[in-house]
């Protein structure tokens, strides 16, 4: 089955010029891009997506963080789109992440860790429906499909 999954290109991979490559690495994999927008996050914004970190000491830190620049917002789909990008982007802590994944290729931080990905496929519903209008996301064929997956697959 086909799933839609939410990633955000964080401020450190604007400042850095690293946003073509963070997506040429999805597609390359052979994820489809559905939506892609660059927005200005706000207090408001962050307070609702990272609503389970509010108690945490670095709150605060990890919202300002997110707020110096716009991001870039991207839905990727494919056959198990979400675990996908997580194995692609790898562990949290860009120290710890294996080299050949985003963060251990491009992160050396706990926070400045490239981008945002979500965690299950009901965080991504959630997620997706915070920062794209259904108008934003868009269905179309991609030419290389029948080259990605075994008929019986999707």
């Amino acid at each position: 089955m086909l799933e839609k999954t939410l990633v955000i290109l964080k401020p450190c991979t604007l400042q850095r010029g690293l946003v073509g490559e963070i997506i040429h690495r999805f597609e390359r994999k052979g994820l489809r891009l559905a939506g892609m927008k660059m927005i200005q996050l706000t207090d408001e914004m962050l307070n609702a997506h990272y609503a389970h970190l509010s108690s945490k000491p670095f709150f605060q830190r990890v919202k300002d963080s997110m707020m110096v620049t716009p991001v870039v917002v991207c839905c990727m789909e494919g056959v198990d789109a979400v675990q996908t990008v997580r194995t692609l982007a790898g562990p949290t802590n860009g120290r710890l992440a294996a080299p050949g994944t985003i963060r251990g290729d491009y992160s050396m931080s706990f926070q400045e860790n490239i981008v945002h990905t979500s965690d299950s496929l009901e965080t991504a519903a959630i997620e997706l429906a915070r920062f794209f209008k259904p108008e934003e996301l868009f269905e179309y064929k991609q030419a290389s499909f029948a080259y990605l997956y075994a008929s019986d697959e999707y």
